[in-house]
């Protein structure tokens, strides 16, 4: 009898829930199609934000300091992130992990000293 032995496993369940999902994803596509608003105007491809025209491109040059400062804070955000996982599990790792952070945090300054030394944080214009 198939399924009884534990070499072969049950699939029905899976074939069931596969062919549900794709006949609900099928269904809202179907309904979305027929029931949903159909716009032919000029304004209607226009972007719309908070009921204001737009104006000008969207297509903006910004100065490089502003990806800095977001790599910058996706470092750091992440030193945050390891530094909290480090916290939880403080009493299990023992003077080792620690000392291992300890090491992750002096790492992460010296480098913050380095960009700040470098001028990377300094948003004022140089005359």
């Amino acid at each position: 009898m198939l399924g009884q032995n534990s070499a072969s496993p049950v699939l029905w369940p899976l074939a069931v829930y596969s062919g549900i999902v794709l006949a609900l994803v099928f269904s809202m596509i179907t309904f979305s199609y027929f029931l949903g608003e159909r716009h032919r105007r000029k304004r209607a491809d226009e972007p719309y934000e908070s009921g204001a025209a737009p104006t000008g491109t969207a297509r903006l040059r910004f100065h490089i300091r502003f990806y800095l400062v977001a790599m910058f804070f996706v470092v750091f955000d992440l030193e945050a992130l390891f530094v909290y996982a480090w916290s939880v599990s403080l009493r299990e790792n023992g003077w080792s992990g620690y000392l291992e952070m300890l090491v992750f945090i002096g790492i992460l300054a010296a480098a913050l000293v380095y960009l700040w030394r470098t001028g990377a944080l300094d948003w004022s214009t140089k005359h």
